[in-house]
């Protein structure tokens, strides 16, 4: 008999809702609990410093069910205990048994279920994103806590570890996790919707970029992200003012607390008809602003432990331009093939990277896609087949 799944999630997310709904279509039997519905109301989001409320359906095509938070301020927001849903123990209790998937550490919710899935005996799987380039930079005490605590408790308790990509499959190793354990399932985006929107553009270029009030003339370079210091978005201003080159315009797309400065250095240093800040673009729209670029760049420091806008831009064929603490950096952005990785916070490296992009005419599209394709999310479900007793 087929082990049904159950995935214990903070909250709905736009990047992974779509992957329970491929899940779902498949044909394995998967139940969702989450731990806050946040995100499906319009609410303040601090990084972004404005009230937004995403426009692509989170609960669509899969089976779910939100479960009581009995948290004291129950918030995604107010840390460790933030989420403590203890109905997540009776879903267990009463489940047959089952393939859960916790997707890390970070909420007190997170821990009741790894516990209570092992205590009542179901397949425990941990879907955690750390990579381990982020991890031995850790000193002193807290390095030694997370070593007792992950090394010789959580994963002698885990039966899987799914690991999103080279960094975290090298975090999980470099904690004592068997490679017989580990199973590759990718950090993943709706490959499909965003090949589909490029599809929607191809031949269509001016007018979008007419629509956007972009240069059709000129070489559109991409950022996405919140203005926030993990982002880095001063270091890639720097880096920009920093090319001689009068065919490029930069496009920010996003938001952030971070503004007011990055506008200061645009006016500071008459950079005003080279850069666009759009503030935030939802998912429907985002799709135009990668349909008109040519290179994608994410300059982001610790923090960053995958980076899925890279995964969006790549459906789009976009150059890449990655630091090298991004944690998608060593898997996604390949020397030559699809793009240019740079020490994070070198900002004459990353002004050399962006450079080599505006000039080169090696790379092409088609690469750049047949990567991204890889990490689908038909190579995750294919890995969950192989546990639950599904053929692959």
């Amino acid at each position: 008999m087929n082990k049904e799944i159950i995935y214990i999630q903070s909250h709905p997310i736009q990047y992974f809702a779509p992957f329970f709904a491929e899940i779902s279509n498949t044909g394995l039997s998967l139940q969702v609990l989450y731990c806050s519905d946040e995100s499906l109301r319009e609410s303040f989001d601090v990084q972004f410093g404005k009230a937004i409320q995403w426009d692509i359906p989170l609960l669509k095509g899969y089976n779910y069910e939100f479960i009581f938070n009995n948290a004291a301020k129950p918030s995604i927001h107010s840390g460790f205990f933030g989420l403590v849903n203890w109905g997540i123990v009776k879903k267990l209790r009463i489940a047959p048994k089952s393939l859960v998937i916790v997707p890390g550490w970070n909420y007190a919710s997170y821990w009741i279920g790894i516990l209570f899935a092992k205590w009542y005996g179901h397949d425990l799987a941990i879907r955690g994103e750390s990579p381990l380039n982020q991890e031995v930079p850790k000193k002193g005490i807290k390095r030694v806590l997370r070593k007792l605590l992950l090394k010789y408790f959580l994963f002698k308790l885990i039966n899987h570890a799914f690991y999103i990509g080279t960094q975290n499959h090298d975090f999980y190793r470099y904690y004592g996790v068997p490679e017989i354990k580990l199973g590759f399932v990718p950090y993943s985006v709706d490959n499909q919707r965003f090949q589909n929107a490029n599809n929607q553009w191809e031949g269509r270029r001016k007018e979008l970029k007419d629509s956007l009030g972009l240069d059709y003339e000129k070489q559109q370079i991409l950022f996405s992200g919140k203005y926030i210091s993990k982002k880095r978005p001063l270091d890639l201003l720097e880096a920009f003012s920093l090319v001689d080159n009068s065919n490029i315009q930069l496009v920010m797309v996003g938001d952030g607390e971070l503004r007011a400065e990055m506008e200061e250095f645009i006016q500071r240093n008459e950079l005003g008809s080279k850069i666009f800040l759009t503030g935030f673009v939802n998912q429907t729209d985002i799709v135009k602003y990668y349909a008109a670029s040519d290179i994608f760049v994410m300059c982001s420091g610790v923090g960053e432990t995958w980076g899925l806008s890279v995964n969006e831009a790549m459906n789009f064929g976009l150059k890449l331009v990655v630091s090298k603490t991004t944690g998608c950096s060593i898997d996604l952005a390949i020397p030559e093939s699809t793009g240019w990785v740079f020490d994070t916070g070198n900002v004459e490296q990353l002004s050399k990277a962006l450079e080599s992009a505006i000039c080169d005419k090696k790379i092409n599209s088609t690469s750049i896609k047949n990567l991204v394709d890889k990490y689908s999310y038909k190579t995750g479900i294919d890995t969950i087949k192989q546990i639950t007793g599904e053929s692959a």
